[in-house]
């Protein structure tokens, strides 16, 4: 054990424990970025990768799951959106092919979910926006719990991270907690480590890894952005909610207020129902984010990232990102107990 995993051994030994990894750092599940690439050079890493599986139909995310074996013996996971409308097939796919790990995102999981997970020997992590929704995640049978704020990418809810830190980390002692969300160096990771949490999930970072597909045109826009350009969608119209999603703003993110109110007039006007115009809003980026990742037009397309973008500088392979990180936060701890 080097000296380096000496100093973070015992601030992140329960989550080291928990993922079966080296690092107790998460890839963050990016649809369209983190697939078999990525994901495998994250856990061969020493880091614990993430296939992001919300979008994929299951006959995908098993081609994926059984590429991503191919090219690491390391441990991995999923990350499954909970209103998937094939989420019991998606769960039967992690099963078959035997995935030690998997995330349940994008919504409160059932307790049937959970309990068919580890009925089959899967380890269960999801999401708490809140204490009362954590205390009730672990009694459903979440094996860890993983708190996201608002700083972070895509999807996001309306709290911090360092507010939801302190609201629930004090009172979850039972199962590992992993923080997420505007982390994007290991000083960072440190801080979260010192006041107990598990371990942390980084997405943002990680988009600018030489082993991820991800557009040049892409990965130029996240190192040439600042953190104040990674902005989330508004909502004109409380009638035609917005799922917040944090991106950096390009003509698409202006373009997507012209439509909600184009099509909320159209509404007015009765030229669509209500469910309709509902409809068009939540479907206008359909497709947007796999036009910016893989087609690279980063003008119209979206383009999805955490207020840690603004850390990002560079393009290097995973492994230098990941012993970077480590190095950071090893450094860190170092000063602050000398202090």
């Amino acid at each position: 054990m080097s000296s380096v995993d000496e100093i973070l051994e015992p601030f992140w030994r329960k989550g080291r424990d928990f993922l079966n990894v080296r690092y107790a750092i998460m890839g963050g599940a990016m649809s369209w970025i983190s697939e078999h690439n990525l994901v495998s050079a994250i856990s061969n890493a020493g880091g614990f990768g993430v296939i992001a599986g919300g979008a994929m139909p299951p006959e995908i995310l098993k081609k994926e799951i059984e590429a991503t074996f191919s090219l690491t013996k390391n441990n991995f996971g999923v990350n499954l959106i909970t209103m998937h409308p094939q989420l019991d097939e998606l769960i039967d796919v992690c099963i078959e092919t035997k995935v030690g790990h998997v995330i349940l995102a994008g919504g409160i999981p059932t307790a049937q979910a959970i309990k068919k997970l580890k009925d089959a020997g899967i380890k269960v992590m999801c999401f708490a926006p809140a204490l009362v929704l954590a205390k009730r995640l672990v009694k459903s049978g979440a094996d860890a719990l993983i708190l996201e704020g608002t700083e972070a990418g895509g999807h996001i809810g309306p709290v911090a991270t360092n507010i939801l830190v302190q609201e629930i980390l004090p009172h979850i002692k039972d199962v590992p907690v992993f923080v997420a969300g505007g982390i994007g160096s290991g000083e960072m990771m440190a801080a979260f480590l010192a006041l107990g949490a598990a371990g942390c999930q980084l997405g943002t970072r990680f988009v600018c890894a030489n082993e991820c597909i991800a557009h040049p045109n892409f990965k130029k826009a996240f190192i040439k952005a600042n953190a104040r350009d990674a902005v989330p969608t508004v909502q004109i119209d409380a009638r035609f909610p917005v799922i917040p999603v944090r991106a950096i703003s390009n003509a698409g993110t202006r373009r997507f207020m012209d439509f909600q109110m184009e099509t909320i007039q159209k509404y007015q006007r009765g030229e669509l129902e209500l469910k309709e115009a509902q409809m068009a809003i939540e479907h206008f980026w359909g497709g947007a984010l796999r036009r910016a990742v893989i087609e690279g037009d980063v003008e119209n397309g979206s383009l999805m990232a955490g207020q840690s973008v603004g850390l990002v500088k560079e393009e290097k392979p995973v492994s230098d990102i990941v012993n970077e990180l480590v190095s950071q936060a090893a450094n860190a701890l170092s000063e602050w107990k000398k202090r």
